[in-house]
């Protein structure tokens, strides 16, 4: 389960990247790959007991909910 922060990394990046994309669906490609990072971070975080890790994605997760609703919009 420790080799799971390593994925959770390079997607949360990925999505960094494809949301500041000039294109509307790139970006919406982003945010929905965003909240599969918060998804892996949360698992990551529940196996080691980073609780402040966790509470972080859930916030990031509405964060990124309400970028994909106005993407799509």
């Amino acid at each position: 389960m420790d080799l799971l922060q390593w994925p959770a990394m390079a997607v949360t990046l990925i999505a960094a990247w494809l949301v500041a994309s000039r294109t509307k669906h790139r970006r919406n490609w982003g945010f929905w790959l965003y909240l599969l990072s918060n998804v892996l971070w949360v698992a990551w975080g529940w196996s080691t007991e980073a609780y402040a890790l966790i509470a972080l994605q859930f916030g990031l997760a509405a964060m990124n909910i309400r970028g994909a609703r106005k993407t799509e919009g």
